[in-house]
């Protein structure tokens, strides 16, 4: 997938304390091609998953217009959607991950009260 370069400052955010880094997070990207809406999306989660994750995970893009059966079977129903698999309980975040603190707490990484304070 091609990716422009992003630029994004993550800092001065409270890290979500239940959760342990020790396994390799398993997360997967749905997409519809390679649009500029996906390239985003990919761009803003390696930004996310690099300042928070630092190594630890492993990221799979699928292209519905290559698959389109896995929509149906992983019940997708807007692109781009993001889904942690693991650690569970699985998680999904839809869009283009822009909104950095949203997903930060749709994947469990930060407090959901601490977006609530802002």
């Amino acid at each position: 997938m091609n990716i422009k370069n992003h630029k994004s400052e993550i800092v001065g955010r409270k890290e979500h304390p239940a959760k342990s880094r020790s396994d390799k997070w398993d997360l997967r990207l749905y997409v519809a091609g390679q649009t500029p809406k996906a390239g985003a999306a990919f761009g803003n989660l390696k930004l996310i998953c690099e300042e928070k994750l630092k190594g630890k995970y492993h990221i799979k893009v699928i292209d519905l217009l290559k698959n389109p059966q896995i929509a149906h079977d992983d019940q997708i129903l807007a692109v781009p959607t993001l889904i942690r698999k693991f650690p569970l309980p699985v998680k999904k975040v839809i869009g283009d991950l822009s909104e950095t603190d949203r997903v930060l707490a749709g994947l469990d990484l930060i407090e959901h009260s601490a977006l609530n304070r802002r």
